[in-house]
């Protein structure tokens, strides 16, 4: 396929922070790949470099943040000649493609999910996507029912399912006098703990522990709608610490 314009527009959702969403590549050196990294998306662009190297087509732009919240979220490319509109859950971001070409020149396949191995250190480096994706639609086609009903000549489909397995996850509900206490672990010298949570007060304890032979403390509160960690250390000079975020 040689191509003046495309229009690409997919949903996914995912726990994993890396994954290759999309990829297409040709012999003249072009590519596309759509790829989710450190839970940011990035976009990878080139229409065209020449040999002597004078013309150097490839372009990268990354968008959004936190992606992999398995929560849906929408993406649409849309490109006419080297302008680009890329669109990550309604907030769009205008770039022009670097080098002098406007034609997209794909010779190889398109696949969705991962990208084939080619030898090449780029591709064996990358890891496929791991999550659910649907109302995948490439330049009108809607790749999603081609695949469920077999139609995409040739494919090569690796195991899919066409349903979304929700993650088996059980809430808990505070009030404000409410809380929950659970056992430390004691001669163990590191601390770990995650956690996901929504409201609407602004401030609140969310985790307070002490450590062990009364080393310190360690609490994560939300004020003023941000999120600190605080940890407390006795026996040493410096010995408190405060993040926020």
């Amino acid at each position: 396929m040689k191509t003046l314009k495309d229009v690409i527009s997919l949903k996914f959702k995912t726990s994993e922070s890396e994954g290759v969403i999309f990829h297409g590549e040709g012999q003249q050196g072009d590519y596309i790949t759509l790829e989710l990294k450190k839970a940011k998306l990035v976009l990878n662009l080139n229409l065209g470099s020449n040999q002597l190297g004078s013309i150097f087509g490839h372009t990268s732009v990354t968008t959004g943040s936190l992606l992999d919240d398995h929560h849906w979220h929408s993406i649409i490319i849309e490109r006419h000649g080297r302008n680009i509109n890329l669109t990550l859950d309604r907030h769009m971001q205008h770039f022009r493609t670097n080098g002098e070409f406007d034609y997209l020149d794909l010779d190889y396949e398109i696949t969705f999910g991962g990208m084939p191995f080619s030898g090449k250190p780029s591709s064996n480096s990358r890891k496929n996507f791991k999550g659910c994706m649907e109302s995948i639609n490439y330049n009108g086609n809607n790749i999603t029912d081609l695949a469920r009903r077999k139609k995409l000549e040739p494919s090569n489909v690796g195991n899919l399912s066409f349903s979304c397995v929700e993650p088996h996850t059980v809430p808990v509900f505070f009030n404000a006098t409410s809380y929950l206490e659970v056992p430390g672990r004691p001669s163990q010298d590191l601390f770990s703990v995650s956690f996901l949570f929504r409201t609407w007060n602004p401030n609140g304890l969310l985790l307070f522990s002490h450590f062990a032979e009364d080393l310190g403390n360690v609490e994560i509160d939300i004020n003023e709608g941000k999120v600190s960690v605080h940890i407390n250390v006795s026996q040493v000079k410096k010995n408190r610490i405060d993040i926020s975020s």
